[in-house]
């Protein structure tokens, strides 16, 4: 009798284990302390643009003076009866939960000038390579993290919130670019923080190195601020920008810039920029500034018009020789990704700072450009 309940207590014993073991087998086993969540896809991006640009006077050579014979004082179009490359570009973004990384890269003219104080040692088109050179192959590189919904600090290079253009032509409605954009900032090396108010209104506060340095042998820093807010349907946007510091020991740079964006009907909008900057040197203080008014319009998804009104006031001759006005009238020609901007502009200068054909003085100067930018 013993030995039949031994025999049952086993039996029962094999049948309770094998069924903990067939549920277990069933049970989803629990993920290890170490599991890696595979990281969101990196997504790139590029762009090309390309243009030929006429001046109708045609000038001759001055030895010395590049920009006076082609009757260009302006950013990325210096060139006269030449087919050109402005930009390629080519941008990686990556977001891993609150961080993230952009790297924008440039190849051409356009990207050299952007970045001129590490392509050339003269700080001018036309001057030696430097021995950071490479640099200006860097279009745009920082990291930035979310510490909370309303907080992001971004380190590393970026283009300027200053003005209303950039440097992309494919982001910009006019292709020529503005003496304002040509003799603002370009772009910020630094850290920043942008914080997010209530409503649509926002703040931005940061450090940099002194305008347009990715590198800089100087210990002055640029302090760096940007207002902005919008009505509750976003159909106007207001910027109120500025950059300031100590340069040198004797010069100091302060300048304060503003930017409205309104959009009157589906197809038609409109831009403002106003910007004024001032220098304190030794005895004194020289300063600069200018207003640009855009006008936009988009009669269909196919075709669109921008005419840009600019004047640009230097009279103490501060990046310029003298007071500029501009109109520039171009036309969007949209081929799904590809874009067509035939362009014409009238400069007008007040000390004669162009040329005629016979290399005389001359107060205005007509040009025109055909350019084609393309996304992907």
């Amino acid at each position: 009798m013993v030995k039949h309940i031994k025999l049952l207590l086993i039996a029962f014993g094999l049948f309770v284990s094998a069924q903990a073991q067939d549920s277990t087998k069933a049970a989803a086993p629990a993920p290890k302390a170490d599991t890696v969540v595979p990281s969101p896809a990196t997504t790139f991006s590029g762009s090309l643009d390309l243009y030929y640009r006429y001046n109708f006077a045609n000038a001759k050579a001055v030895p010395g003076f590049p920009y006076a014979n082609q009757n260009n004082y302006t950013s990325f179009t210096n060139s006269q009866n030449s087919f050109e490359l402005g930009m390629a570009t080519i941008r990686a973004d990556h977001t891993w939960s609150k961080a993230g990384v952009t790297v924008e890269l440039g190849f051409g003219r356009r990207a050299q000038e952007f970045s001129y104080n590490e392509a050339y040692n003269s700080g001018l088109p036309g001057g030696l390579p430097t021995t950071n050179f490479s640099l200006a192959n860097v279009v745009q590189a920082y990291v930035y993290y979310n510490l909370t919904d309303k907080i992001k600090l971004t380190a590393g290079k970026w283009g300027t919130h200053i003005g209303y253009e950039v440097v992309d032509a494919a982001s910009n409605r006019n292709y020529s670019m503005s003496y304002m954009f040509s003799y603002g900032p370009f772009y910020n090396m630094g850290l920043k923080a942008d914080i997010t108010l209530s409503g649509k209104s926002a703040f931005m506060v940061g450090i940099s190195n002194p305008t347009d340095n990715s590198t800089t042998m100087s210990t002055s820093k640029m302090f760096i601020a940007q207002f902005s807010t919008a009505t509750s349907n976003s159909a106007w946007k207001f910027y109120l920008n500025y950059q300031g510091g100590v340069l040198t020991d004797s010069t100091s740079l302060s300048q304060f810039d503003l930017v409205l964006t309104g959009t009157i009907s589906p197809k038609f909008g409109i831009g403002f920029n106003a910007t004024d900057q001032m220098r304190k040197i030794s005895g004194g203080h020289n300063n600069w500034g200018g207003a640009a008014l855009y006008l936009n319009w988009d009669p269909s998804s196919l075709f669109g018009l921008t005419l840009r009104s600019e004047y640009f006031a230097d009279v103490d001759q501060v990046v310029t020789p003298g007071s500029f006005s501009e109109f520039t009238l171009t036309g969007q020609f949209h081929l799904g990704k590809l874009t067509f901007m035939p362009e014409l502009r009238l400069d007008n200068s007040a000390n004669s700072a162009f040329l005629k054909n016979d290399d005389s003085p001359t107060g205005t100067t007509f040009s025109g450009i055909l350019a084609a930018t393309y996304v992907f």
